[in-house]
């Protein structure tokens, strides 16, 4: 009896010594520029981009090494996971089941882990190939659309005030669910169509459908921002608010706009990107919406279910909706991404 322990422990003791050996990548790190397809390229990122045609097993084992998508990837699971917590402090107080109120809280809420989960993935995995790197930034696309409607639907709801509300209820949602499948359907057709190539176009393709829904949903917060009597502009939400658009304007300048890396050519491999800087920014961004449609939320229920009354259901079918035509979008871009790239082996 005692052998067959000793035995069974011995062979324990030899897989536990294999794990480091399991987890460690099948190739190097990092590699050139020139040893990867041109699709993977950044303006200015000479290096640090990891080899393709690797195994799922080695993408996941680049979580905890460096390379030039290891700050993209880290900022927005850690933020993740920060909000995965945040709702489960949440949960234990507000009752997302039976409240009709609470569902544009838990779809703003939800929204916000599914973009920063999907952007997660798509930096970490995208560079298993040219099929995978398109079909993961599509998935991305489809990640930002849906937190797009649920930003709009978090302002409209909870942050918006009477007269301004009077004056857009009757094309604000529908509109913002148009906007939100216009920018993932503009962000994937600007990837598979000009990527580095025609930048104004990929501009206009991919920032403008993006910046008119951004006009949209924050008008909300910016009437009551600028209409906010003096006694109410010290309000904490208030005060959420305005970080929030402050953030958003950083982070968008920055997606925009290759610094600092164009000031330092071949100096920002893996840290000073732009959109490094333009994803901390995004976070800092969404954690202060939270937190300011969390106090709307508890503060301003007698505005709130006034105005909207039982309407709550019905957005909730809109997000549906969105995230549906969204996804038959990138389903439909990815497709047309295979055949182009076997079209071109043939």
């Amino acid at each position: 009896m005692a052998t067959v322990v000793t035995e069974k422990l011995s062979r324990l003791f030899i897989n536990v010594r294999q794990v480091p050996q399991l987890l460690a990548p099948l190739s190097p790190s990092t590699v050139s520029s020139s040893e990867v397809p041109k699709v993977f390229w950044k303006p200015y990122i000479h290096t640090g981009y990891r080899p393709v045609q690797q195994t799922w097993r080695y993408y996941f084992s680049t979580l905890f090494q460096q390379h030039n998508e290891a700050i993209n990837v880290w900022t927005h699971l850690v933020a993740a996971l920060i909000l995965l917590l945040r709702f489960q402090q949440l949960s234990q107080r507000v009752d997302f089941g039976r409240d009709l109120h609470a569902q544009p809280l838990l779809i703003i809420i939800v929204a916000s882990i599914t973009y920063l989960t999907f952007s997660t993935l798509a930096h970490l995995l995208q560079a298993k190939s040219e099929f995978w790197h398109y079909s993961f930034f599509f998935m991305d696309y489809v990640g930002v659309a849906v937190y797009q409607y649920g930003s709009a639907l978090g302002h409209y709801y909870y942050a918006i005030e009477p007269s301004w509300h009077e004056r857009i209820k009757g094309f604000y949602m529908p509109a913002a669910v148009l906007l939100a499948w216009l920018s993932c359907a503009g962000s994937c057709y600007a990837k598979y169509r000009y990527h580095q190539s025609a930048r104004l176009l990929s501009r206009l393709c991919q920032e403008l459908p993006s910046g008119l829904a951004y006009m949209l949903d924050i008008s909300p917060v910016v009437h009551r921002i600028y209409t906010a009597p003096p006694s109410e502009r010290a309000d904490p939400a208030l005060l959420y608010h305005k970080c929030q658009v402050l953030f958003f304007l950083i982070g968008a300048f920055f997606f925009s706009h290759p610094y600092p890396e164009k000031w330092f050519p071949g100096k920002c491999h893996f840290f000073g990107q732009s959109h490094q800087i333009f994803h901390v920014c995004l976070v800092l961004c969404t954690l202060a919406q939270i937190e300011a449609v969390v106090l709307d939320y508890e503060s301003r229920r007698q505005i709130y279910s006034t105005l909207q009354g039982d309407l709550a259901h019905n957005f909730s079918a809109l997000c549906l909706f969105t995230v549906t035509c969204s996804v038959l979008t990138a389903t439909y871009m990815a497709r047309k991404v295979k055949n182009k790239l076997s079209f071109k082996e043939e």
